[in-house]
C-alpha cells in the first residue's frame, strides 16, 4: 500500500510542475510572497535599527589584562615557574634519560624546564648545553655552557667546558 501513496505523491508532484510551467513561470512552486522577498525561504528581511539610534563607537583602547576575568581553560593558561628544586631535578632525570636515548631535542626541552624550575641548577645548564651541542645549535650551547662556568666556575670539569666554549665560538 505504500507504493501506491508514493507513486500518487509523484504524480501529484508531476501535475503540479505541469500546470506551473503551463502558467509561464520558471518552474519555482514558491509561495507570491516568497517571489517578492529577498529571502529564498519566504521571510521578511533582517530587522535593521534607524542610523539615529545606533550607539556611537568610542576610539578602543587596548585591553588591559588584569581588567579580564581569569581563564577558566587551564590548558592554555601561560605555565608559572616559582623555585622548586625537586621538579627541576625530576627534568633532570628526565633529561637524562632522553639523552641517553639519543633524542636531544626532547632532552634539551626537559633541561631548559629544569632551569626554569630553578635557575640555579648548574647541572641543568651543564646538560642543556652538551644537549644543544649535539643538536649542533652553537650559540644556544654557548650560553648555557657560560651560564654553568658562572653557577660553578670552581667545578671539576670547568676547564673541559671552557675547551668546549672556545671550540664553539671558533
Amino acid at each position: 500500500m505504500s507504493r501506491w501513496l508514493i507513486a500518487l505523491g509523484l504524480i501529484g508532484m508531476a501535475a503540479g510542475w505541469a500546470s506551473a510551467q503551463s502558467a509561464g513561470t520558471s518552474g519555482d512552486l514558491k509561495p507570491a510572497a516568497a517571489q517578492d522577498s529577498p529571502s529564498p525561504y519566504g521571510l521578511p528581511p533582517p530587522y535593521k535599527p534607524p542610523a539615529e539610534a545606533a550607539p556611537e563607537k568610542k576610539a578602543e583602547k587596548p585591553l588591559d589584562k588584569s581588567e579580564l576575568p581569569p581563564e577558566e581553560d587551564t590548558s592554555t593558561a601561560a605555565k608559572v615557574y616559582s623555585f622548586n628544586p625537586v621538579q627541576s631535578q625530576r627534568e633532570v632525570t628526565a633529561g637524562n634519560f632522553y639523552f641517553n636515548k639519543g633524542n636531544y631535542t626532547a632532552a634539551a626541552s626537559r633541561y631548559e624546564e629544569a632551569t626554569k624550575w630553578n635557575d640555579g641548577n648548574a647541572e641543568a645548564w651543564m646538560r642543556l648545553g652538551e644537549a644543544q651541542e649535539k643538536k649542533s645549535n652553537a650559540k644556544a650551547a654557548r650560553e648555557a655552557y657560560q651560564k654553568y662556568l658562572e653557577l660553578a666556575p670552581d667545578a671539576k670539569n670547568a676547564s673541559e667546558i671552557k675547551k668546549r666554549l672556545a671550540k664553539l665560538k671558533g
